[in-house]
């Protein structure tokens, strides 16, 4: 399980609803628009991590 970096919900890899690699690592998402919003600004949502 990853947690969504922009709603913070866990996510199961195998079953997230979209993904995203940045500077190399995998973020993924529950669903589509918390996705847009980490791609909008991927730094913001990266560097709570």
């Amino acid at each position: 399980m990853q947690k969504d970096p922009v709603c913070n919900m866990m996510v199961d890899e195998k079953s997230a609803a979209a993904t995203s690699v940045y500077k190399g690592k995998n973020y993924y998402f529950c669903a589509k628009f918390c996705k847009e919003e980490f791609d909008k600004n991927p730094e913001k949502y990266a560097a709570k991590e």
